[in-house]
């Protein structure tokens, strides 16, 4: 853990990722993106081993500034009080105990925390939220959410509601998005608020509506963080709240 106590002393704040551990080339990949989007808005990133022990978890959650919950495989329906969808995926019971475990923990501070995907799904879910586990069987007239098109390319746009935190860092009612998910929120957390939708009405954006920098997105701005200006800026926002606390 010295390295975290070398890493604190920068001036860049220090971002924990939670994040699917690597175990192959392909879950690297996946998880470079990520620290790529933390490094270009001049954070650093520090993706977190998987450990439940209370001492570790302390230790991570003192010695970031904000923390940064990544995309990956469902969650158990049986932590929002459901049971589990025939279309639902198999669930990382190791990822789901510590995430959870170190998510109580980070509400207790007041540091800053972004969701994408998965992380927002969980972040809803922490907070007393629920989910549908298919949106194709669940959710009728929805739209495409599993794109074909490549994963640095936009599929839709969201609608941005007005007065929320997302408005008003981009100032747009729409911008472009991209899509890989089959589930979404069903029933808003505690505290959470709507900042942007589909056109099918499915929660593509959310923020905390108490006096903490949370905010989460359904879609992912990782892989469009190159290409287009808007998305970009919502690291550098992440950031930047990281860098004031």
């Amino acid at each position: 853990m010295d390295e975290i106590s070398d890493i604190t002393r920068s001036k860049k704040p220090l971002i924990g990722v939670f994040s699917k551990n690597a175990v192959n080339s392909a879950d690297k990949e996946v998880e470079n993106v990520y620290i790529a989007s933390i490094e270009s808005s001049n954070g650093i990133a520090l993706v977190l081993p998987y450990d439940t022990n209370g001492e570790v978890l302390e230790r991570y959650v003192s010695s970031c500034d904000g923390f940064f919950f990544t995309g990956g495989a469902d969650i158990d329906p049986a932590r929002y009080g459901a049971v589990k969808h025939a279309m639902c995926g198999e669930a990382d019971h190791r990822r789901d105990e510590f995430e959870f475990a170190a998510m109580q923990k980070i509400l207790k501070t007041d540091k800053p925390i972004l969701g994408i995907c998965r992380g927002m799904q969980l972040i809803n879910v922490a907070l007393g939220g629920t989910l549908y586990q298919d949106i194709t069987s669940e959710v009728k007239n929805s739209i495409v959410h599993r794109q074909i098109e490549p994963k640095n390319s936009p599929s839709h746009e969201v609608n941005i509601t007005k007065g929320t935190p997302l408005h008003a860092l981009v100032n747009k009612i729409r911008m472009p998005a991209n899509s890989f998910h089959h589930q979404c929120i069903k029933a808003l957390g505690n505290g959470l608020s709507v900042m942007a939708t589909a056109d099918d009405g499915i929660i593509e954006a959310v923020y905390s509506t108490e006096d903490r920098y949370l905010r989460a997105y359904q879609w992912h701005p990782e892989r469009l963080y190159v290409s287009n200006s808007l998305n970009r800026s919502l690291f550098d926002d992440f950031i930047e709240a990281c860098m004031l606390k």
